[in-house]
C-alpha cells in the first residue's frame, strides 16, 4: 500500500508505472503549507473509503481454497447469467461485473465461480462500518463497499489524515480480514475524495491535496468522475467538452447550460474543492426483481415470484413507514422482449391491495402463456405515514393493522411464519439482492 499524489491516467495498484507517483513529500505538500505549518488553501475534510472487488473479497476471506484464485460471482450458475463481481485476479484475465459467465470461462478458463451470498455480503458490510467507526466516525454509508467520513478539525493535516487512512486499513484487517482491501481517497470535499478513492486499486490510499486542483485531475476520462454516465458524456461531447482538461476549464455559465440547471455550477465547484452541500433525499421507490432461473420460468412460477416480491416490498414499506400509491410490474422475456405498466390508487401500505393490484397487471400482460425470464415489482408514489389521510372505511384500518401484525410474527418467530398464500411455490426463490445504493434489512428481506 502506498501514499500517492497521482498525475495523469488512473493507476491500478501502481502496475502502470511511477511516472505519476510522487511520495508523501513533494510539490503537493510545497503548494499546501505555509511557513509554520499554517495551511495556505482549503483543508483536507473528507475521506472516503471504497472496498476492493467486495462480493469476491467476502468470498475469498471466508473460503481459504479460493484465496490468490480468480473467483467470479454470480446469481446463479448459468453461463446465460453475468458476473456481479470479480475478485483482481479474474480482473487480470478481463473478466468484470457484467461479464457474461460463458465469456468469462473462455476468458479465464481456470475461474472459480461462487453462487453470491448476499446475506454474508450484508453481515460483513456492518463488521466493517464498526472496524472504521472504531478509528473515525462514518458520516454515511454510500453503498455496500462504501463509506464517507468527514476529517474532525484537528486531523486535515496530510500527516494526521494519512495516519488515519493507514489505521483504518490495520483495524479492518484485524478486525474483519485481511481479505478485505480497501482503497482510500482524501481531499478538501467528498467529491475528490470519492475520485481519489478511484485513482490507485487495490489497496490504494490517495490524497489529493487542495492547492493544485484542478490540474492534477487532467489525466482521468470524463466518466471518471462520478456523476458523469453514458448520457452525461453525450452532452459533454455536444458542448465540445471531451477532456477533463477542458471540463475543467469550462465556466460555471457554460456547465450550467450542459447540466441544464444549477447541478452544473455545483459541479464546476466540487472540481474546484470547494464545499458544496447535498440537498436531504427521501425515498421514491420500493422495489424487488429476480431472473428466473431457466427451470423455473413458466408462467404460474413467475406469478408465484412476483407474489414474494411484492408481500418483501410491502413489509419493507411498513417498516419505513411509508404508503405507496402506485405499482409498476415489469416482465422481461427469453427473447429480451420487456413489457411494463403500472397503475396508481389511494396511499396504502396493505399487502393483500398491493398484491390484488400486481394481480390485475399480471392479467393484463401481453402472451399469457409465454415463459418469462425476469419478473419485478415497484412500489411508487410514497408519501410517509405521517402525511397520509387515513381510510374512511374500518376495514381498510383492519387491514393495516393485519399488515403490520405479520410483520411482527415473521420477525419473532422467523421469515415465512406467516405470509399470504400466492407466494407458497416461491418462499425460497427471490433471495435477497443488494442494489448500488441499497443496504439490504436482514430483518426484513433476508430469507426465511
Amino acid at each position: 500500500m502506498q501514499v500517492a499524489s497521482l498525475k495523469g491516467r488512473k493507476q491500478d495498484g501502481g502496475a502502470k508505472g511511477g511516472k505519476g507517483m510522487r511520495g508523501s513529500l513533494g510539490r503537493e505538500e510545497a503548494l499546501s503549507w505555509g511557513d509554520g505549518g499554517v495551511f495556505w488553501g482549503m483543508a483536507l475534510r473528507n475521506l472516503v473509503v471504497d472496498f476492493n472487488s467486495y462480493f469476491a473479497s467476502v468470498e475469498q476471506e471466508l473460503n481459504p481454497a479460493l484465496r490468490g484464485q480468480p473467483v467470479g460471482v454470480v446469481p446463479m450458475l448459468a453461463d446465460s447469467t453475468c458476473c456481479i463481481a470479480a475478485s483482481y485476479e479474474a480482473k487480470a484475465f478481463g473478466v468484470k461485473t457484467g461479464t457474461r459467465v460463458g465469456d468469462a470461462k473462455v476468458m479465464c478458463p481456470g475461474i472459480r465461480l461462487v453462487e453470491a451470498r448476499h446475506e454474508k455480503y450484508v453481515d460483513f458490510h456492518h463488521r466493517l462500518v464498526e472496524a472504521v467507526e472504531s478509528c473515525i466516525h462514518v458520516d454515511e454509508v454510500m453503498s455496500i463497499d462504501e463509506m464517507a467520513c468527514g476529517l474532525p478539525e484537528n486531523w486535515r493535516s496530510r500527516e494526521k489524515a494519512v495516519e488515519v487512512a493507514r489505521r483504518i486499513k490495520q483495524e479492518i484487517a484485524r478486525q474483519v480480514g485481511p481479505r478485505l482491501r480497501c482503497s482510500i481517497g482524501i481531499a478538501p470535499n467528498r467529491f475528490l475524495a470519492k475520485t481519489a478513492s478511484d485513482m490507485q486499486k487495490p489497496d490504494g490510499l490517495v490524497v489529493l491535496d487542495e492547492g493544485d486542483l484542478p490540474e492534477r485531475l487532467h489525466g482521468l476520462e470524463l466518466r471518471d468522475l462520478c456523476g458523469i454516465g453514458r448520457n452525461m458524456e453525450v452532452r459533454l461531447h455536444r458542448a465540445g467538452i471531451r477532456t477533463v482538461r477542458q471540463l475543467c476549464a469550462a465556466g460555471k455559465d457554460e456547465l450550467r447550460r450542459v447540466w441544464g440547471g444549477i447541478e452544473g455550477e455545483r459541479f464546476h465547484d466540487q472540481l474546484r474543492g470547494r464545499l458544496v452541500h447535498e440537498a436531504p433525499t427521501s425515498h421514491t421507490t420500493v422495489g424487488h426483481s429476480h431472473v428466473l432461473p431457466p427451470q423455473e420460468r413458466r408462467p404460474e412460477q413467475a406469478l408465484a415470484v412476483l407474489h414474494r416480491l411484492t408481500q418483501k416490498a410491502a413489509m419493507r414499506l411498513r417498516k419505513m413507514g411509508y404508503f405507496a400509491g402506485g405499482l409498476h410490474l415489469a416482465l422481461k422475456y427469453p427473447d429480451r422482449e420487456r413489457w411494463g405498466m403500472d397503475l396508481r390508487f389511494q396511499e396504502t401500505q396493505d399487502s393483500i391491495h398491493l398484491v390484488r393490484v400486481m394481480g390485475e397487471l399480471w392479467a393484463r400482460r401481453p402472451g399469457p402463456e409465454r415463459n418469462i425470464l425476469a419478473v419485478g415489482v415497484t412500489l411508487f408514489r410514497l408519501t410517509e405515514a405521517a402525511n397520509v389521510t387515513p381510510c374512511l372505511f374500518e376495514h381498510a384500518g383492519r387491514r393495516d393493522r393485519l399488515g403490520h401484525l405479520m410483520d411482527s410474527i415473521n420477525r419473532k418467530f422467523g421469515k415465512n411464519s406467516v405470509f399470504l398464500g400466492g407466494s407458497m411455490e416461491a418462499l425460497h426463490a427471490a433471495p435477497m439482492r443488494i442494489a448500488f445504493h441499497h443496504i439490504p434489512d436482514l430483518e426484513t428481506e433476508a430469507d426465511g
